[in-house]
């Protein structure tokens, strides 16, 4: 019995506009700034009528990657509530995939700009084996004082009694044709902008850390810190952090080269250090394991993983032949492919925008027994 699991990061699936850009130039679309928009209502509609003329091409993409993922469960980041997901799937996804997802699951979490992750399930594996939700339980409640992970670098951005996941840890405890499995669903801190002489990926690591080790102290309680091992447990999400990445190194006019690079630490190495988990995604090839293209200029630019599957032990070992898919098909044309890994692009798509998100879909094939 095999069951199809993805995560997708789907940047930004709203229902409201953000007119904030108006007073606020750092929020502000670039677009608007080639114009001089002298009055408040005019903006707006401006903002409106760019939003609206974008979203089409953006949401097609969107649910090609989805469909071209065909997971049995899809795990979600960045969804701003059920209505925007009902609406989604049925003006979009649906026509792509058919008879869509009828389960769909999302909480309320802490994210200060109302993103929230959210699962969505068929009602049946491809094998036709009955996917049933028997619990579900939002962990944004938990604070830093509740599990004991206040320090002093926590203490330079947050209070003892803050809630630690900046989003969620959504937790799924699934029966998949009688076999239980156990989904952690995340969204971590992102990385901020640069302070007290650091990088905004460093500045914001302890925050990571802090989530990354909640994640796992929530798991461990539920199974026993000696038990996790052999349990069915899967850890799904944007974790906005990387162990390692690809340095692109050159521009169009010259050319690219590659560079792996490890890092020396981050937040997943909770997960990794001891073999608690196991990011599937490493069983490809160093130069193609990134989810996400990051550039800012010619002297700034980089792949990475964001998107991650960590199994259990467990898992992992009954599934140790099967590789991870990155579907990569709805980034723009200005990420930057190393030799070999080049995709046929989704129509309309541009060289910055629109594309699907700016993160790939991660899914895997699991057996299940």
């Amino acid at each position: 019995m095999s069951l199809r699991l993805a995560t997708f990061n789907v940047e930004n699936l709203l229902t409201r506009f953000d007119f904030t850009g108006y007073r606020n130039q750092l929020r502000q679309d670039r677009v608007i700034k080639l114009f001089e928009v002298h009055n408040e209502g005019v903006y707006q509609q401006l903002e409106q009528a760019r939003v609206i003329a974008s979203t089409d091409d953006t949401r097609q993409m969107t649910a090609l990657a989805i469909a071209d993922a065909d997971a049995d469960i899809l795990c979600l980041q960045e969804i701003d509530n059920m209505a925007a997901l009902q609406a989604f799937e049925y003006g979009y996804l649906y026509r792509m995939v058919g008879n869509g997802y009828r389960q769909k699951y999302l909480v309320e979490g802490n994210d200060s700009r109302g993103i929230d992750v959210a699962v969505l399930m068929r009602e049946e594996t491809r094998d036709g084996q009955k996917i049933e939700l028997r619990d579900i339980k939002s962990h944004a409640m938990a604070t830093y004082r509740e599990f004991g992970l206040f320090d002093d670098e926590i203490a330079k951005t947050n209070h003892l009694d803050d809630k630690i996941f900046k989003r969620d840890c959504l937790e799924l405890d699934l029966v998949i044709g009688g076999v239980p499995l156990t989904l952690y669903v995340v969204h971590f801190k992102s990385m901020g902008s640069p302070r007290d002489g650091l990088d905004g990926r460093q500045s914001t690591l302890p925050i990571r850390r802090a989530e990354a080790r909640a994640v796992r102290r929530i798991i461990e309680t539920r199974f026993g810190a000696g038990h996790a091992a052999r349990k069915n447990f899967v850890i799904c999400g944007d974790m906005n952090d990387y162990q390692e990445r690809v340095d692109v190194i050159g521009r169009r006019a010259i050319g690219y080269r590659f560079e792996h690079q490890d890092e020396a630490e981050s937040a997943l190495d909770v997960f990794s250090h001891d073999g608690f988990a196991e990011n599937v995604v490493r069983r490809r090839d160093p130069l193609d394991r990134w989810t996400l293209y990051h550039a800012r200029g010619p002297e700034e630019q980089w792949l990475c993983q964001l998107d991650y599957l960590w199994l259990s032990p467990a898992l992992a070992a009954a599934n140790a032949a099967r590789i991870p898919e990155i579907i990569r098909h709805g980034q723009p044309y200005r990420t930057v492919f190393p030799p070999g890994q080049e995709v046929e692009r989704y129509p309309r798509t541009g060289w910055d925008r629109p594309k699907a998100s700016d993160h790939c879909p991660v899914v895997i094939t699991l057996d299940l027994s």
